[in-house]
């Protein structure tokens, strides 16, 4: 089961200010104390014209829960994509 979570609809770019943002993917990486998660093909906003991306507060959430029970659990570095944190998620 795929789930896509919708992120804002228009939104001009607050770091150029020179392009409204497009649905696409996003990656980032996430770092506390040892831990490192770089997580891929995140649902998000993308500037077009820089490259900034706006990931949705709820996405956000998400990966960071994930990345809290990682770190619970003492896993050092991982690469997830953001399905992987979807299929994990309860219910």
């Amino acid at each position: 089961m795929e789930t896509w979570i919708q992120v804002q609809e228009e939104m001009k770019c607050v770091i150029c200010n020179q392009a409204e943002t497009v649905p696409g993917l996003a990656s980032t990486l996430l770092e506390r104390g040892q831990m490192a998660l770089t997580v891929n093909n995140i649902p998000a906003r993308v500037c077009p014209y820089c490259g900034e991306s706006y990931i949705d507060e709820t996405v956000a959430a998400t990966l960071l829960g994930q990345a809290e029970k990682m770190s619970r659990a003492g896993t050092k570095v991982e690469t997830w994509d953001y399905s992987q944190a979807l299929e994990s998620l309860p219910g």
